[in-house]
């Protein structure tokens, strides 16, 4: 009977404790995630900054994309006919 009451008092102890290092280790790693997102963002900024100075004001630049053909040559497969079957 005491073996019952200890593994559950050791089960209770290990619950605890793991809960406990939870809650010290979480907002360590959150934050450590939100300040390298922060960098991120200011890397970002500062390139987007820089990047918008170079361009005169008002004008306008198009980058035409260049018409690509398709993947699969024409010569290529075959072209089956069907019907639909009711």
């Amino acid at each position: 009977m005491s073996a019952i009451i200890e593994f559950f008092l050791i089960l209770m102890l290990a619950y605890y404790g793991i809960r406990g290092l939870i809650r010290l280790a979480l907002p360590m790693l959150f934050q450590s995630v939100v300040n390298k997102a922060q960098q991120q963002g200011g890397q970002q900024q500062q390139y987007n900054s820089g990047k918008q100075s170079r361009n005169a004001e008002g004008s306008v630049r198009v980058d035409k994309a260049p018409k690509s053909k398709s993947a699969i040559p024409d010569s290529e497969g075959d072209y089956i006919d069907y019907e639909e079957i009711k």
